[in-house]
């Protein structure tokens, strides 16, 4: 007699660990009891507010569990890993079983069982047991997939059966839910939420991850082209108006190339290299003062930064009556907004400080003679874009789960394996025809089954 090794018994002992149903319900119970605890502990909030809720002992004890990122601490995934394992192992091992039920080297039929069915169907056939055994034959074949037949005393024993791969729909669903914490496990490691404010026609290569003064580099540049907003109609004077209506014109930006374009609106983002960038908010803050410079010659029309509209340059004069005086040295132009009416506007020649004021821009001219030099300087306040920007590499994976789910229970629930007998057997002149139905698991389907069944063949002879 062989005595196992000492890894040989150390392997065993883990398999039967692994495949044991106290360990399955234990992970169970322990994440949804662990899983109560992160609802009734608000989760990723300042940490200002925890240690005032909760006071510093409570504060350290509760940081050092991982208790206000839990879905995101070590022995959280380690449960998710255990009862992964745990699945796997025991799908595994039953497996074997279920294996040789689903492709047996030969099907075995007892007659006995089918005879003490209640779903049984009878009648007589003025046909030999010969003639409807060839009739009911072809009719068995093309309708399910093993097919036997058996003489018996004064007749045929017809069996018939399909569907043993049903059996199969529960490691379906078994290999959804892998699939599936594989997918929350991948986006949980190497995935990120984090935020930005980017002010209109700046761009950024970084953002802030959510509830944390850490910075990521995300490899390219996201620039706020421009940024427009729309209120309900009310009260112009009314400060608190409520947004209708907010987009972002974004690009991206890699390489110094403009690589993707698009308008995003709430619940409509921009999505780059597994990375999805969301409108989530706006406010305004104070302009940068960054200056453009463009060139033009009289008569051309110029777009201004932003997209905010035109500016035509139509004539100069050294002097111009306005208001009661004389303006020396003027360049009157024409702004048409992005949207609205064109308006005539005057800009004194080389002065800045009192250059006309339009908009978020101070406007100055300076003739360079060949070509004249148009300078805007950002001033007051400006609109910023407030974006999430999110990365779940275990996206297709938690998808993949999904439709196996879907699968395994429409398998499970929808299909099953289906046995059918047909009897003959000759008495007084006549063949006695019997057919039953055998299912493990559905029973009333199967009598659905067997009836049906019972009806066709009564029309063969």
């Amino acid at each position: 007699m062989t005595k196992l090794s000492n890894s040989d018994g150390f392997t065993n002992t883990l398999w039967k660990f692994f495949t044991s149903v106290k360990l399955s319900v234990f992970i169970l119970l322990s994440l949804a009891m662990t899983s109560i605890i992160g609802t009734l502990i608000p989760q990723n909030e300042n940490p200002m507010l925890y240690l005032k809720k909760y006071g510093e002992f409570r504060f350290s004890l509760f940081k050092s569990l991982d208790l206000f990122d839990m879905y995101h601490s070590w022995w959280f995934r380690f449960l998710l890993c255990m009862l992964t394992v745990n699945i796997i192992v025991c799908s595994i091992n039953r497996l074997t079983a279920t294996w040789k039920i689903i492709f047996p080297k030969t099907p075995k039929f007892n007659i006995n069982r089918f005879r003490k069915m209640k779903n049984r169907q009878e009648w007589t056939s003025t046909s030999t047991p010969e003639t409807l055994k060839t009739a009911y034959e072809t009719y068995l074949k093309k309708r399910f997939k093993t097919f036997l037949v058996e003489p018996a005393e004064n007749g045929y024993r017809l069996f018939a059966e399909k569907g043993r791969w049903t059996r199969l729909g529960v490691y379906v669903v078994h290999l959804s839910i892998i699939f599936l914490i594989i997918g929350g496990l991948v986006g949980s490691i190497f995935g990120f939420d984090g935020y930005v404010n980017i002010p209109e026609h700046e761009s950024i290569s970084s953002i802030f991850l959510q509830n944390s003064k850490l910075k990521k580099e995300l490899g390219f540049e996201i620039r706020c082209n421009d940024f427009n907003i729309s209120f309900y109609d009310s009260d112009m004077r009314n400060r608190n108006r409520m947004p209708k209506e907010y987009r972002s014109d974004l690009s991206i930006i890699k390489n110094n190339k403009e690589v993707i374009k698009k308008e995003i609106i709430v619940n409509d983002p921009l999505r780059y290299a597994g990375i999805n960038i969301f409108q989530s908010s706006y406010g305004q803050t104070k302009a940068s003062g960054l200056k453009y410079e463009k060139q033009a010659k009289m008569g051309q029309s110029i777009d201004m930064p932003g997209n905010t509209g035109t500016l035509k340059i139509e004539d100069f004069k050294s002097h111009f009556p306005y208001r009661g005086i004389t303006l020396d040295n003027v360049y009157i132009c024409v702004f048409t907004p992005k949207e609205g009416e064109p308006e005539h506007i005057l800009i004194p020649e080389n002065s800045r400080f009192d250059a006309m004021r339009n908009g978020d821009f101070i406007i100055s001219i300076e003739n360079l003679g060949n070509h004249l030099k148009i300078t805007f300087t950002e001033t007051g306040l400006k609109y910023y874009t407030g974006l999430q920007v999110t990365k779940d590499p275990g996206v297709p994976i938690v998808y993949t789960g999904f439709i196996f789910l879907i699968i395994g229970c429409y398998i499970t629930f929808f299909m099953f394996h289906k046995k059918i007998c047909v009897e003959l057997t000759t008495a007084g002149g006549k063949t006695n025809v019997m057919v039953s139905g055998i299912s493990e698991k559905n029973r009333p389907g199967m009598l659905s089954v067997t009836r049906r069944v019972a009806n066709q063949l009564k029309h063969l002879k």
